[in-house]
């Protein structure tokens, strides 16, 4: 493997993480909208709050990680996707910001109608965030983004593959997070709210199977170039994400839910993967290949490097922490 390619596979690593652990987080933001009024989803609030709690604000070192390497290692083409992308991303990163504002402001809200207002805002940034970072992926895969920087602003994220990516962004992050939601309602003993969860769950990944699907129509004539990588290449990603969604769907039928975590996490990392290998070896679709836009020599060296020692001094914190989430004593109730 050449150093560029290093370089780009560690980097799309960071995209796959921020994917399953990012979308798991960012998609309890769905359940929490759709959970009732205050008295009804109550329970669901609150499971919401201590599910991710600790871990809501730790899976956004995923998401730097991927743009420090990015304008490290490929600085062109991050600067031209900044520059032709911009309002997607203005948008999910205000996104971002108004999620954790209110996640936070909304444990000490003064008044029953601010604990309202503050949760609104977070299950709606929760559910713009990743579709916004969905038409982004779609802009780029379709082949929108000029070496140049000189892109279109809106057209570039307004078009089928990116609309059709945002709605695909949103719906693996809900059925991710749904399948999470099960499980930690099954543990702390919450066996009616697991099985509320469970159909809510069911609902949304048979949806977003479909809209997974029904997007390689619009894609074949939007996006050839990443069409023609996920029918050759990238098929048999495809077909896994395919066959890891459909286990999840039968393992959450038959409340098997330790167990549909690990295959829900596949069928995400699966459909994220599908579209790296689909559009490879561009870096910007039809625009500039992943060898063509790679930095100084030296700079990839380094981040390699890098990458070598967040490996050691970051991912076993994360690990750690997750895995002190998912403890019987976390589970609980009152802790």
């Amino acid at each position: 493997m050449s150093l560029e390619l290093a370089v780009a596979a560690a980097l799309f690593v960071g995209v796959i993480a921020y994917a399953v652990l990012g979308g798991a987080d960012f998609g309890s933001g769905f359940f929490d909208l759709t959970a009732g009024n205050s008295s009804r989803g109550a329970e669901l609030r609150t499971l919401v709050d201590h599910s991710i709690g600790p871990v809501w604000e730790a899976n956004h070192v995923w998401l730097i990680y991927v743009l420090v390497i990015w304008w490290t290692g490929f600085p062109e083409s991050f600067a031209a996707a900044m520059s032709t992308l911009v309002l997607p991303l203005l948008f999910a990163l205000l996104g971002i910001v108004l999620r954790g504002a209110s996640f936070a402001f909304r444990k000490y809200a003064a008044t029953l109608a601010q604990a309202r207002l503050f949760g609104i805002v977070f299950a709606t940034s929760s559910i713009i965030t990743p579709f916004f970072l969905g038409t982004v992926a779609g802009g780029i895969a379709s082949g929108r983004v000029p070496l140049d920087g000189t892109g279109e602003r809106w057209s570039s994220w307004v078009n089928p593959t990116s609309l059709f990516g945002g709605a695909i962004a949103v719906g693996t992050c809900a059925f991710l997070a749904g399948v999470f939601l099960v499980a930690d309602a099954r543990r702390s003993g919450q066996e009616r709210l697991a099985d509320e969860l469970r159909v809510r769950a069911l609902a949304v990944g048979a949806v977003t199977g479909v809209v997974v699907f029904a997007a390689l129509v619009p894609i074949d004539r939007d996006a050839p170039t990443l069409a023609a990588g996920l029918e050759g290449r990238a098929a048999p990603l495809v077909a896994l994400a395919a066959l890891a969604g459909a286990a999840t769907i039968a393992l959450l039928w038959t409340r098997r839910y330790a167990v549909a975590r690990v295959t829900a996490v596949l069928a995400v990392a699966a459909v994220v993967s599908g579209w790296g290998v689909g559009q490879y070896p561009w870096l910007l679709v039809d625009e500039v290949t992943i060898t063509d836009a790679a930095g100084a020599t030296a700079t990839l060296q380094g981040l390699l490097v890098a990458v070598g020692l967040a490996v050691v001094v970051v991912v076993p914190p994360l690990a750690y922490l997750f895995r002190l989430t998912q403890s019987e004593e976390w589970s609980r109730p009152g802790h």
